[in-house]
């Protein structure tokens, strides 16, 4: 089946993307851009590497989208206090009121996404997506179902 879930996450969560790198551009930043002040902002004192986790990128090219958006006064970096080779990093004064009108952007743009749901489906949409993390995130595989016990033995 064409329209599994794999593929309607993947396409919705690219959509999602695409829009919001349309809105970020009005604000001078990019769409990868904005994930990573959201994340800095969720997250202060993150160091490079496990921010470049987060963002599924080389830690070189976290590098350089830091590099960026230091050198725009909206990022720095301070030393790590366990590890003088670490940087820690921190949003600045200056990246709050962005991210707080792109966040109202973002609600924009999930209301656009979520349009004709009830409450109820919005609700019921969340928890279900939450579940499937949830499944994905354990570490030992689930137990085929019955079905596929008999397909694999017969």
């Amino acid at each position: 089946m064409i329209n599994n879930i794999a593929f309607l996450t993947s396409d919705v969560s690219r959509l999602l993307r695409k829009r919001f790198d349309v809105v970020s551009r009005r604000f001078g930043v990019t769409g990868p851009q904005w994930r990573m002040l959201a994340i800095l902002r969720r997250t202060p004192g993150i160091n490079q590497g496990a921010l470049a986790q987060w963002l599924e990128v080389e830690a070189i090219t976290a590098g350089r989208m830091i590099d960026r958006l230091e050198k725009a006064e909206l990022v720095e970096r301070r030393a790590d206090p366990n590890d003088r080779r670490a940087w820690r990093l921190f949003l600045t004064d200056a990246a709050n009121p962005l991210l707080d009108e792109l966040f109202g952007c973002a609600t924009e743009v999930f209301d656009e996404a979520l349009q004709g749901f009830s409450e109820a489906e919005h609700a019921q949409l969340l928890a279900l997506l939450e579940r499937a993390r949830a499944n994905l995130l354990d570490e030992a595989p689930p137990e085929k179902a019955p079905f596929e016990k008999a397909l694999a033995h017969g």
